[in-house]
């Protein structure tokens, strides 16, 4: 589902929506918070990094596992990727084939991080922890899970959007908040703010007087193709958390937007919805465009007629992530 837009306005123009579902919104916080506290916090013989975020929707989660991933392998440490696999049918503990699994069985995000690690579907997470480690996993990275007590986590990356930052603050339904933000930074070791230099300077500047764990920052840049993008006419397309941010991008590479769509996250692209992309982008004598993500969910027949843009995380100043990784795998850096 697309994010109604009253979770991202500031209360004085937000409307009666948020006070009205409040109540439902603290149901739910309570809910969240019995559950963690039940546990049980399995551990599985590995250490266990989760990439977390405290509101639904996208804020960066795939390429900071993405990261995690590149940062283990430098350091020789098998690391297996767990992750419920949104979107897909499995249920697993499976491990991901992209030359047999497409993204109606196992999601989209799985598919990518199978690209750079052995990754597991597993609604289960401990299955699937359990799976990844039988398998020969050195760590496990968890790909979402922060609100799940299956696993006890030794190390808490939870992930922000600087641009759209925690929206209104209120819990689901009446905002965007899967729990309150103060009892969830309380859980984590690090928040990673990911946006341009302004939009971080601006979500931190908002954050004054909060306790906040250690900060990391961090950009999504566009993966260099080869593709001259200055003037060239681009339609594009996005089913991710914050698809604006993404048309962005091809805008500061130089494309020409001739038109956007936005669609839900995770939403399924049928031939149907594609060839009507496709007839808006020629009608307009442009190239269809799409992420990296949505690009795992095309069918297989028209991938060729679209271009997609991959981006990775880059750190700031990544010491302290590097120090932690080092307190949890001693001599490997």
């Amino acid at each position: 589902m697309k994010a109604p837009a009253f979770w991202y306005r500031p209360p004085e123009s937000a409307g009666l929506a948020p006070r009205l579902l409040a109540p439902l919104g603290r149901i739910g916080s309570m809910l969240t918070e019995r559950r963690l506290a039940r546990g049980p916090r399995h551990r599985v013989g590995v250490p266990v990094i989760c990439a977390g975020n405290l509101t639904v929707g996208g804020t960066g989660k795939t390429p900071t596992v993405i990261a995690l991933l590149e940062r283990l392998s430098a350091r020789g440490v098998a690391a297996h990727v767990v992750t419920r696999g949104h979107g897909g049918s499995e249920k697993g503990p499976l491990r991901v084939d992209p030359g047999l699994h497409d993204a109606r069985r196992v999601g989209d995000e799985a598919l990518l991080h199978a690209a750079f690690a052995p990754t597991w579907v597993a609604h289960d997470r401990h299955r699937g922890a359990l799976a990844a480690v039988a398998a020969g996993a050195e760590a496990i990275v968890l790909d979402d899970g922060f609100q799940n007590p299956a696993l006890a986590h030794d190390l808490v990356i939870v992930v922000v959007d600087a641009a759209r930052g925690f929206g209104n603050e209120r819990v689901m339904p009446a905002g965007p908040l899967r729990e309150p933000v103060d009892r969830g930074l309380g859980r984590a070791d690090f928040l990673l703010v990911i946006g341009e230099a302004g939009e971080r300077r601006r979500f931190l500047d908002r954050q004054r007087g909060r306790l906040l764990p250690p900060v990391l920052e961090g950009a999504l840049k566009p993966v260099e193709m080869g593709i001259d993008w200055t003037g060239r006419p681009v339609f594009a397309f996005a089913g991710i958390g914050h698809p604006a941010r993404f048309f962005a991008t091809l805008e500061r590479l130089g494309a020409r937007l001739v038109g956007t769509v936005a669609l839900a996250d995770h939403q399924l692209i049928s031939p149907a919805l594609l060839g009507r992309l496709l007839r808006l982008a020629r009608a307009r004598g442009a190239q269809l465009v799409t992420t990296e993500k949505d690009a795992a969910r095309l069918p297989p027949g028209l991938r060729h007629e679209v271009l997609s843009l991959p981006v990775r995380l880059a750190l700031e100043a990544p010491a302290p992530l590097d120090a932690a990784l080092e307190r949890l795998f001693p001599g490997t850096g």
